[in-house]
């Protein structure tokens, strides 16, 4: 019935795929379109149900709209589950930390984060739906990420971008192993900001600094965007999208804060030609990230794109328009360049709609 591995992601979709198909089916039979005998009703009804009730205990799918209320109310109890443990971990080590040795604290420190990490692998090979995995994963990240900074202050370790590697790795491999989507958003975080402070380091400012010449986050938002063209990440629903939408956001908040201040940019150009530039180059590659979204069939680079091309465009009107314009006529505009953006969005839709009927 299911002859290939799927995704959990994947399961859901046949699950409403499936659910759409009796619904069409109503409504044809209704119409007087097409009207199944009674042989062939029963025997899709069961080969669909017997197909539910599969992926049901294999993936732990919602095959009802309760079930799908309940677990959206699940996944936000169990983050909001994950960043209490955590905070409560940390408040309880900072609460008693003084009255334990040196080597308490070490061993607290490292034995702390396997021993979550050990507890989420176990869990995760236990459960289909990975709740309980998850949240464990957060709270050994938090552990790990405590680990380090402690022991830098036990031992007098000078501070250095490499924790932020450190830290990358650790919360990748969580989030491989436990399938956790909010780890490989902390993941990202930190490896981005370990490129940009080694980039802002070999120009020659102190590491903790990087932010302060936003271009230091062009590389990481390119190799970040990029990774999921190289590796296969089938087995990890929604880990695709992350990457992208991650990479288009360190890529053009940077572009928009130059587009603004341009006298914060590594280039030596006049500050209203750095600006110029950078409000162009933040609309040809926001234009270009919808083109290739629509592409790609990549409904979260789209709406990226979507986003930031109407945050270039209203920051520029603002620049142009504000200081000297009646608020009312201002804001007018920015209502008749909304219905603009609209109707050029409307057609792109309808023009790939039609290609897709006629293929």
């Amino acid at each position: 019935m299911i002859d290939k591995p799927i995704t959990q992601l994947d399961a859901q979709g046949r699950v409403e795929q499936v659910q759409a198909f009796k619904q069409e089916l109503i409504e044809l039979e209704d119409a007087g379109v097409l009207s199944l005998n009674q042989e062939s009703a029963i025997a899709i009804n069961a080969y669909h149900q017997t197909l539910l009730n599969t992926l049901a205990k294999s993936h732990d799918v919602d095959i009802t709209t309760q079930a799908k209320q309940l677990t959206l109310g699940m996944k936000i109890a169990s983050f909001i589950g994950a960043l209490a443990m955590a905070v409560s971990l940390f408040f309880l080590f900072y609460q008693f930390w003084g009255h334990i040795d040196t080597w308490g604290q070490v061993s607290i420190l490292i034995t702390a984060p396997i021993s979550f990490f050990l507890l989420s692998l176990y869990l995760s090979n236990k459960e289909t739906s990975a709740y309980f995995s998850k949240i464990s994963a957060l709270v050994s990240l938090a552990c790990f990420v405590l680990n380090l900074s402690m022991l830098g202050q036990i031992f007098n370790i000078t501070p250095s971008p490499n924790a932020f590697l450190v830290w990358a790795a650790f919360s990748f491999v969580l989030a491989y192993a436990c399938n956790a989507r909010l780890l490989v958003f902390f993941g990202i975080l930190s490896i981005s900001s370990f490129i940009a402070m080694k980039l802002g380091t070999w120009s020659g400012m102190y590491w903790i600094s990087f932010g302060e010449r936003p271009e230091n986050f062009f590389l990481p938002a390119i190799i970040i965007f990029f990774i999921p063209q190289f590796f296969d990440h089938k087995r990890f629903s929604g880990f695709d999208v992350i990457y992208r939408v991650m990479a288009m956001i360190i890529l053009f908040l940077p572009m928009l804060i130059l587009s603004n201040w341009g006298s914060i940019s590594y280039l030596s150009w006049d500050i209203d030609i750095i600006e110029v530039f950078y409000q162009i180059a933040g609309f040809v590659l926001a234009s270009s990230a919808i083109w290739l979204g629509v592409k790609r069939h990549w409904g979260g680079v789209v709406n990226t794109g979507n986003v930031f091309f109407m945050l270039f465009l209203y920051t520029k009107l603002f620049d142009w328009w504000w200081d000297w314009m009646p608020k009312y006529i201002f804001f007018f505009l920015l209502g008749l360049s909304a219905l603009l953006a609209l109707m050029v969005f409307k057609r792109i839709r309808m023009s790939a709609t039609n290609r897709g009927a006629l293929s």
